[in-house]
């Protein structure tokens, strides 16, 4: 899998006390509810240029050039040198990256995360598309992603994705709005960081297939895991998810709107809290509490037979 490299090492186990920067997951998130909307939760309109090729989003550009633009002096944004490479973003403070441990790298969101964008539409008026379950192609989500170092050493650091649904604005090419958007932990998604290093890991390929042996299995995973914006709740709204309960206390801007609870088999119920834009939340606002939020369609085991050709005619007894 490719993968981003950062301009950094860590060889020490302590950190600075002065630093006391607040979780960069929160102050990306008031960034992206400014820029994206106005106040009682109007969409603002913004230009994209033209798609360039398939794996080409000039969306995931748009969100890079924002943060770049608006997160402060002693932050970084770092995007993904090119298609298929996961995360989308990375966003540090390198003056508390030096020095500090692994461990504290791993989980301290006042120091770096990674943001996956994923973006979906709608068709007009309708509900919002793949409700039921997103394509994560070839890497599932998870709460701790895996990056690495210019010298090829692994870092693993928290990982949160960020879901809008996209609506192009009518009579106006190129311009376009959102009408949700969930910025969430990747635990809320999926957990489990030994299986998500077991597909982003090296795989085998088949070669030497077919009748002349120029053939070749590539065996890619395609993978598909929940979509919050698929949740009544989190739709048509600008949500932060997140572990912490008490980010208001960091950020006043933000009100604790309600909380997801997911049920892990061999864990029991995980917990995650939900926040909006203070101004947004109505006087009467009433907390939820909700248990399993995200549609799901039965699945089975056994895939469906690909690529069934019908012909209109009849050539059975």
């Amino acid at each position: 899998m490719p993968v981003i490299y950062l301009h950094f090492l860590m060889y020490r186990d302590t950190m600075s006390p002065q630093y006391q920067s607040s979780d960069l997951i929160a102050e990306l998130f008031l960034i992206l509810q400014t820029a994206f909307f106005e106040s009682e939760m109007r969409s603002r309109t913004y230009q994209l240029r033209d798609k360039r090729n398939t794996q080409d989003d000039p969306f995931d550009e748009y969100v890079y050039r924002l943060l770049v633009e608006q997160l402060p002096h002693d932050t970084r944004c770092l995007k993904a040198p090119g298609p298929l490479i996961t995360p989308d973003l990375v966003i540090l403070r390198p003056h508390m990256c030096h020095g500090a441990s692994l461990m504290t790298l791993a989980t301290d969101l006042r120091c770096i995360v990674g943001v996956e964008v994923k973006k979906l539409e709608r068709p007009t008026g309708g509900t919002i598309a793949r409700a039921s379950g997103l394509d994560y192609n070839t890497t599932p989500p998870c709460g701790t992603l895996r990056i690495y170092d210019l010298h090829g050493a692994a870092l693993d650091i928290r990982g949160f994705y960020l879901f809008v649904c996209q609506e192009t604005v009518p009579d106006n090419p190129n311009h376009y709005r959102l009408s949700a958007l969930a910025l969430c932990d990747g635990n809320l998604l999926n957990a489990d960081f030994t299986y998500y290093l077991s597909i982003v890991g090296p795989r085998t390929k088949e070669v030497g297939l077919g009748t002349y042996s120029d053939g070749a299995n590539r065996s890619r995973p395609m993978l598909i895991f929940a979509n919050p914006l698929g949740a009544s709740a989190l739709d048509h709204c600008i949500t932060l998810v997140h572990v912490e309960d008490n980010l208001e206390q960091a950020l006043p801007q933000l009100r604790y709107v309600g909380r997801i609870k997911r049920t892990a088999p061999q864990e029991g119920v995980r917990e995650f809290h939900c926040y909006r834009l203070r101004q947004d939340v109505p006087e009467n606002h009433i907390n939820f509490d909700l248990l399993e939020p995200f549609p799901m369609p039965t699945r089975t085991a056994m895939t469906q037979p690909r690529g069934r050709c019908r012909v209109d005619l009849h050539l059975t007894d």
